[in-house]
């Protein structure tokens, strides 16, 4: 449907559209020329982050694109993030910041999975917002996340539509209701939570290693170290096909191999390290022995080669085309005023190696993200690194000085995690408390009444065939059954006049008001039984049947499988009182014989961790679902020792 932005792309991609709110100039030609000037305004404040930043398959780039049906012209990029999310997760970050900026761009973002940011946010949601209804209503607007909801009262169906409304719609809502579309605190808690830390994770998310490389390669990765990840790319997903260039090296010769630094993401360098990898004998890449002080620099040396190799065998000819420099317009100069106020040059003087690399770095990433010729669109890494090898000059013997003074290493204990540290991230993922350690040597101390408590808090939320709501909170008061509420649920729906429909209305409360009047759901206006009778006739059948099963199931051995509150006549009066053990009301069969009370909790908590018993130690439903709660059980001693 035009103006109904359902966006389908690519795997593991990212996209985001930022929409002008004033509506002139309505002349495209000139409004193109704004919207221009915006992406080289956003480009130029950012670019101290974007060009030192290592994108795992593509980099956070806009184009202008024109308007089309009730979609009008704005700007939009793609990137396709792969195996990295937290590069997704950097553009949300950008985009919330330019339109904090930049307050009269609106900005709308999704991937593959849809509204990504309502999955990050789900246990916050309002029940009417579903996939099939959020198209179009998820926007950043001055730095906040926007919710358009959809109308709940009648004044106002005048400015929010019945169905997911149109781009041409939504941006005319938030231009006009902008404060009374803001999401709830809790939803942006959720989503600012995600990206908490920019921009300074972004250097806690780069890794430092040493690797012994072919002099060529050094040398690339030196002035462009964002084709590290098309290296590592290359290799990772290599096929046998790819390992047959290999077999020879004709181009990153291992015999040129020198010492030097290369940076990482964390992502790239967990890639290359955990994947085990034999050279071919005839590749000429032999590795010391694994107790070699530098067998890792050997080994992230070695399959980087192979990266590079295979980049280069997949192109089959250098391209036809010469690099136009871009770096003598307006749009740089403006670029490079950014770097030096933001400090990208760390004080270095111009003529200083340090400053020329960084120049280097800065003029890649104009000629490759910002203003990229029409030439260059089509061009692979390999085609890339073939040009380089032809125009960047570099001395082996320069490289192989520099060795002397590499930088250190980082720390790569980050890759290997205990089990108790991954405990502590999946608690602290679902903002649950650190359960308490218990020493060695004595017995765990903990309270069954957490899982009667927790399971009782659960069955009394809502489900349906959506699923079942969750307890936010522990300490939220569980949802008791009044007999006489009920009694009067039914007298409304089944026999009231119209008076007192509304009587009942009044007492709902918002939530439950749109959660009733949903589709589907029932609605006590219209609803005209035969009256106040028909209900209670009703609730007396259906007493009448539970009394019924009671007979038939007393006559079997299913009450020997729980436990019944012992009757006790020296029972304390007060704990009688407090567990309404009465004779008088106790149920009585046909044949005479006294009902027990049964034991909830007890019955409760026993069938629960017989369950957890029968996880053999593994995950399961009855571990999953008391965690999900706030729960955690404490090892099943009992099963080890019985493996043991």
């Amino acid at each position: 449907m035009e103006g109904n932005m359902k966006l389908a792309m690519m795997e593991d991609a990212v996209e985001y559209h930022l929409f002008l709110l004033p509506e002139e100039p309505k002349d495209p030609e000139k409004r193109k020329e704004l919207l221009q000037k915006y992406i080289a305004s956003i480009t130029t404040e950012y670019a101290s982050l974007l060009v030192s930043y290592i994108w795992q398959n593509q980099p956070f780039n806009l184009r202008y694109t024109p308007g089309k049906g009730n979609i009008p012209a704005h700007i939009v990029g793609v990137t396709k993030f792969g195996d990295n999310i937290e590069d997704e997760w950097f553009i949300v970050y950008l985009i919330k910041q330019i339109t904090k900026k930049f307050p009269e761009l609106v900005a709308r973002i999704e991937d593959n999975d849809g509204e990504f940011l309502l999955i990050e946010a789900a246990e916050f949601l309002p029940k009417w917002l579903d996939p099939d209804n959020s198209t179009n209503r998820v926007f950043f607007h001055c730095g906040e996340l926007c919710i358009i909801p959809a109308p709940r009262k009648s004044e106002e169906i005048s400015w929010l539509p019945a169905s997911p409304p149109t781009i041409s719609q939504a941006l005319e809502i938030i231009a006009k209701h902008s404060e009374k579309i803001l999401a709830s605190e809790s939803i942006q808690a959720a989503v600012n939570k995600r990206i908490k830390g920019y921009p300074e994770k972004l250097q806690t998310s780069l890794h430092r290693a040493h690797c012994f490389l072919p002099a060529a390669a050094a040398a690339i990765l030196k002035q462009h170290p964002r084709l590290v990840a098309a290296a590592v790319q290359a290799f990772y997903l290599r096929d046998p096909i790819d390992l047959r260039a290999c077999r020879t090296f004709k181009i990153f010769l291992p015999e040129t191999r020198v010492m030097t630094t290369v940076t990482f993401t964390k992502c790239l360098y967990a890639q290359l390290v955990q994947q085990k990898f034999v050279p071919d004998r005839r590749s000429g890449y032999s590795l010391p022995s694994p107790s070699h002080p530098q067998y890792r620099a050997h080994e992230l040396g070695m399959k980087l080669a192979h990266g590079f190799e295979i980049l280069c065998a997949k192109s089959n000819s250098l391209p036809d085309f010469k690099k136009s420099l871009m770096t003598t317009t307006s749009l740089w100069n403006g670029f490079l005023d950014s770097l030096k106020a933001n400090g990208f040059f760390e004080g270095e003087i111009e003529s200083s190696a340090k400053y020329v690399q960084k120049l280097h770095m800065a003029k890649n990433y104009f000629e490759h993200s910002v203003n990229r010729p029409e030439s260059l669109l089509d061009v692979s890494p390999g085609e890339e690194i073939l040009t380089l090898l032809q125009t960047l000059p570099f001395d082996q013997e320069e490289l192989k000085k520099e060795e002397a003074n590499l930088c250190s290493e980082d720390d790569d204990r980050w890759l290997y995690i205990s089990p108790d540290q991954l405990d502590q991230v999946l608690q602290e993922a679902t903002g649950k408390d650190k359960p308490a350690v218990t020493p060695k040597g004595e017995e765990p101390n903990f309270d069954l009444n957490k899982v009667a408590d927790s399971m009782k808090s659960f069955v009394s939320k809502v489900s349906s065939h959506k699923g079942a709501e969750l307890p936010r909170e522990p300490s939220e008061a569980p949802i008791t059954f009044d007999a006489e509420s009920f009694l009067n649920y039914f007298d409304k729906v089944l026999g009231s006049d119209e008076s007192d429909s509304d009587d009942f209305y009044d007492d709902l409360d918002e939530e439950d008001s749109v959660y009733l009047n949903g589709d589907g759901d029932l609605d006590l206006g219209t609803q005209r039984p035969e009256g106040k009778a028909f209900a209670r006739e009703t609730l007396e059948t259906i007493k009448s049947y539970m009394a019924q099963m009671d007979q038939e199931l007393a006559q079997t051995s299913i009450g020997k499988s729980f436990t019944n509150w012992k009757r006790n006549e020296n029972l304390p009066k007060e704990l009688s009182e407090t567990l309404d053990i009465d004779s008088d009301d106790d149920e009585a069969t046909a044949d005479g014989h006294v009902l027990d009370p049964l034991d909830l909790d007890v019955n409760l908590v026993t069938n629960v961790l017989e369950s957890y018993h029968s996880q053999d130690g593994l995950a399961g439903p009855a571990s999953n679902l008391l965690q999900s709660m706030g729960v955690q059980l404490p090892d099943d001693i009992d099963h080890r020792h019985t493996s043991q």
